[in-house]
């Protein structure tokens, strides 16, 4: 009933762990799709354990945007789950929080949902404080707000196949979805029960060169200008 995308480049050390929460969820038989970038780990042998549909993209064609869509063309289900492959659902009710939402008995009018992200002990102080701040404890519908997080998401097959996701933008491509979206009339659900483990947060801490690429794009989304 649940596709799930998952995305990797040199992921191993986390890969099992989000396997082995993706193994123990409520709802049955999820159907995972490992898309890898070119990585030299053994993360694709253990996806391959697993029971994984394996997707590669390599670093010369790869974009954040191309590699949801090459998983998501291989998606069998109309929910599609999209998860950081570094992310570990929290508990086994994280694929049922987002089939409420996608699902038969969903409202149609929502296009995606995306849930909360926690830190664990060791992440920094920087990144907890991130987290913390920005995934509340209230659910949101949103008609205006086009915030979107593809650590863990999910969309609706459907939408997509006349919606991809934006393949030449340089990151940011879950927000710029989300903008289409909304201004298309859809609403986008914010649910802090569909939990998962984020270790280094969402703006890895104080690297400089990666805020600037990401404020560039969003700068670009906002405005529609691109930058100078």
């Amino acid at each position: 009933m649940i596709s799930v995308v998952l995305r990797a480049k040199n992921e191993a050390n986390w890969l099992g762990r989000c396997l082995t929460a993706l193994t123990r969820q409520s709802v049955p038989d999820l159907d995972v799709i490992l898309v890898d970038n070119d990585s030299t780990d053994n993360g694709v042998a253990i996806a391959e354990r697993f029971g994984c549909q394996i997707r590669h993209i390599d670093r010369h064609e790869f974009s954040y945007g191309r590699a949801l869509n090459r998983g998501i063309a291989a998606a069998r289900h109309e929910a599609v789950a999209l998860v950081s492959s570094h992310c570990v659902p929290v508990d086994d009710l994280w694929a049922a929080y987002l089939l409420a939402h996608l699902g038969p008995e969903g409202d149609g009018r929502v296009c995606g949902v995306y849930g909360r992200q926690e830190p664990l002990p060791e992440t920094s102080a920087v990144d907890r404080r991130d987290l913390w701040t920005t995934f509340r404890d209230e659910r949101v519908r949103q008609r205006q707000d086009y915030f979107f997080h593809n650590a863990n998401s999910g969309i609706r097959k459907s939408i997509w196949h006349d919606q991809p996701f934006d393949e030449e933008i340089r990151g940011v491509e879950d927000r710029e979805w989300g903008k289409r979206m909304i201004a298309r009339g859809y609403e986008i659900v914010y649910e802090p029960m569909m939990r998962v483990y984020h270790h280094h947060g969402i703006h890895q801490g104080r690297d400089e060169g990666r805020a600037k690429r990401v404020a560039e794009v969003i700068d670009v989304i906002r405005t529609g200008k691109a930058t100078s």
